[in-house]
């Protein structure tokens, strides 16, 4: 049963640019523009009209805009629950522009230790990570700590929540690696490993999609009963303002936006992409955790009970359910 029929998330790329090289990710390899002021106060208006709750302003490096407190400010203001993942490099610099803008902040790290922290990244940002965490909690700022697990760096995860996010009363994220494209991610986590990860995630200050889990042992989406709702839960905006559907991964079309979102995602040519979320052949086994996690949250299945109690226990931890329940 379908509980909401309206997007509820805007992933906003403000560009693909980036100043970090992770193995595990290829958007820094793309040319990018930035976007401009003008079309973000538009498209805002119109992500409202449409019934849109949630902003994620993403990258590429998202900082890398340096006007990216302005669009993280107006979201605020509007009434957006506002979300922006940084890889610190240059949170210090922008985090008194962005103090008490962004309601979900994220700073990715993906060990314990420099050295294996840092390799992954591509760039020496371990040091910056607890850097800005430092700069944050003086600011009053509650960032989340967002680890992307793999089976080579499974074993660091108790270190990282041990060492590094309860001593700074920080939330834990822990984000299963997915696959797309031509990059290499590693090898897949086996059941042990993903059963692991079951049970790490009811710690206190821990948060896991416990449905994220269950979908990499059913095996991942299927083309012949989808579970992912990404072109009908997610809109997708370009650094060049395209509409991109029916998701960023496979970016099977993209429509200039021209001041035009509201009308363009009603469009038949759009409608036609979005009956196709999940059903393309690419979308077989696809577990890709960002348009997953609103496709669980809109139709009422087995995965909406299971990652229901771990959504509950982040939002009240991080109380954000009063600014959804003020909008």
């Amino acid at each position: 049963m379908r509980l909401v029929r309206h997007p509820v998330l805007c992933n906003y790329y403000v560009t693909y640019r980036c100043n970090a090289r992770c193995s595990f990710c290829d958007i820094w390899e793309k040319p990018s523009p930035y976007i401009q002021l003008a079309d973000v106060e538009q498209n805002l208006r119109d992500l409202k009209r449409l019934g849109v709750s949630v902003m994620d302003f993403t990258g590429g490096e998202p900082l890398l805009h340096r006007q990216i407190h302005e669009f993280v400010g107006l979201a605020h203001d509007m009434g957006f629950i506002t979300t922006l993942t940084t890889n610190c490099l240059l949170y210090p610099k922008y985090a008194e522009k962005l103090r008490g803008k962004v309601d979900m902040l994220h700073f990715s790290l993906d060990a314990s230790e420099k050295e294996v922290h840092d390799k992954g990244r591509g760039v020496a940002c371990y040091d910056f990570v607890l850097e800005s965490i430092r700069v944050a909690k003086e600011l009053g700022e509650r960032p989340d700590i967002l680890f992307t697990v793999f089976r080579e760096n499974l074993h660091d995860l108790e270190a990282v929540y041990r060492d590094i996010a309860q001593p700074n009363g920080l939330m834990l994220i822990i984000n299963p690696a997915f696959e797309y494209n031509s990059v290499e991610t590693g090898e897949q986590l086996t059941p042990a490993e993903l059963d692991y990860l079951s049970a790490f995630g009811k710690k206190r200050g821990v948060y896991l999609n416990e449905a994220f889990i269950q979908l990499r042992k059913d095996g991942g989406n299927h083309v012949a009963a989808p579970v992912c709702k990404a072109a009908s839960t997610t809109l997708v905006i370009s650094p060049s303002n395209e509409l991109v559907v029916p998701c960023y991964h496979l970016g099977e079309q993209k429509f200039p936006i021209q001041g035009q979102l509201y009308e363009l995602y009603q469009s038949p040519e759009v409608g036609r992409m979005v009956a196709l979320e999940g059903r393309l052949p690419q979308c077989e086994g696809c577990t890709i955790n960002c348009y997953m996690q609103p496709s669980f949250a809109v139709e009422i299945n087995k995965y909406f009970w299971q990652a229901l109690p771990s959504t509950l226990k982040y939002n009240v931890q991080k109380g954000t359910w009063r600014r959804m329940l003020a909008r």
